[in-house]
């Protein structure tokens, strides 16, 4: 996702959404320790969007706070 489309969504939605990715990123590990991991630049992509949700998502908490 473009940082643009994530700073349109609210901060529940991020929440929900870096709890998904977190799990996604989770599977992952696991298939790449198992070998059976079929695209390794997927891990590369996750890793990129959980920290972009995570960073813009801390940005709109200290804006409320």
């Amino acid at each position: 996702m473009k940082p643009a489309e994530v700073r349109e969504l609210t901060v529940d939605d991020l929440r929900a959404r870096v709890r998904d990715l977190d799990d996604q990123l989770f599977r992952l590990r696991i298939q790449k320790a198992m070998g059976t991991l079929e695209a390794p630049t997927k891990v590369r992509e996750v890793r990129r969007d959980l920290a972009r949700m995570k960073t813009i998502l801390r940005e709109k908490e200290r804006q409320t706070a």
